[in-house]
């Protein structure tokens, strides 16, 4: 059988309950924006960071009274008819945070039992303003990206063993049916494949390292997200004075096959967020950085490039800027809506009868 039949037979099992039997397509997208974004583009999900900290008297749950700004967002997204996915940011934004850089600080806290009590209160009231907002409509809490990569950099295996397995265990209490997803980072292996450009025997051997890291925690998310970059290469350049973040189809090769190697172990789908929406007509001022993501999964007129990605197991794409100033589908001149629109007339399936 070829690689994309056997991917799709396998998908059919791996595929979270409620989710759409095809490639998912999301974005970026504020409080209140549900349907504006629905009428320019019928897309399937939706995501919105949940940040501030948990004891810092600015985290979300006091962004609306007693934690309702995540069940407003989930019901808005359910009655647009979309899958809301709520990145849970919070670790590394609350007190004391001890250490020069985010690895110590993100460290520190998880091993402060007075800044982990106010974690578990904070994380207990998300899974309950969730579960009763959502049902048993499909509904992703997306666990703490980049934490998991300073862990594996560490070698704090058992730590985040501890702390995967309670995550888990709350959602089974409080929340059974949201999906929880855990966040794959490569650079956690010690390497960005973005800057060393290693070859695909030596990229397997980096999925492989990844795979045993997640497999180690011993604990069953349902799905992992994972980003290719937070900002627009444009904004790298020109912003931050980093040139080298473009990828050509070298990297893009290498990045499906990273993906494979990681689903071929782990049999867990892989969902890429916040990936930038910049593109190559934009004229690199703010709000309008290029980059060559967007074009190629959804304007490519073959689909191999999408294709390809999905038979590496991946199962959604999900859009949007990391840091103000990046390309957003506000300030893009509506490109993305367009190429959106286009993709959900055939989106591309994750099943197939034989």
């Amino acid at each position: 059988m070829r690689r994309s039949v056997l991917w799709m037979l396998m998908s059919m099992a791996l595929l979270p309950v409620g989710w759409p039997h095809h490639l998912l397509l999301g974005v970026a997208d504020s409080p209140g924006d549900a349907h504006r974004l629905a009428a320019r583009a019928p897309v399937d999900a939706r995501y919105q960071y949940l940040s501030g900290g948990v004891n810092t008297g600015q985290g979300w749950a006091t962004w609306n009274p007693d934690g309702t700004f995540a069940s407003m967002y989930v019901r808005e997204s359910i009655a647009a008819h979309m899958i809301p996915v709520l990145t849970y940011y919070q670790l590394l934004q609350s007190k004391p945070a001890v250490g020069l850089g985010e690895m110590q600080k993100d460290l520190s806290n998880l091993r402060n039992p007075g800044t982990m009590r106010s974690y578990w209160n904070d994380y207990r009231l998300l899974l309950r303003r969730v579960g009763d907002a959502s049902g048993r409509h499909p509904t992703i809490i997306h666990i703490e990206p980049d934490l998991w990569g300073y862990l594996e950099q560490a070698h704090a295996t058992a730590l985040a063993r501890s702390f995967a397995r309670k995550l888990i265990a709350l959602r089974d209490r409080l929340a059974p049916h949201v999906l929880l997803a855990w966040h794959l980072s490569v650079w956690g292996t010690g390497e960005d494949p973005t800057y060393s450009k290693p070859s695909l025997a030596h990229t397997d051997a980096l999925a492989a390292k990844s795979a045993a890291f997640y497999e180690a925690l011993k604990a069953r998310f349902d799905l992992v997200f994972n980003d290719v970059t937070d900002r627009d290469a444009g904004f790298y350049q020109y912003v931050e004075g980093n040139p080298n973040t473009w990828w050509r189809p070298s990297d893009f090769r290498r990045h499906d096959a990273y993906i494979a190697g990681f689903t071929r172990r782990t049999g867990t789908p892989v969902v890429l967020w916040q990936l930038p929406l910049g593109d190559t007509m934009l004229n690199n001022t703010w709000g309008r950085y290029r980059d060559n993501r967007l074009q190629w999964w959804l304007n490519d007129p073959t689909g191999s490039h999408l294709h390809a990605t999905r038979d590496a197991g991946v199962i959604g794409l999900l859009f949007g800027g990391g840091a103000t100033g990046t390309t957003s589908d506000q300030t893009d001149g509506g490109f993305f809506y367009r190429l959106a629109r286009h993709y959900e007339t055939q989106p591309l399936a994750l099943s197939a009868k034989l």
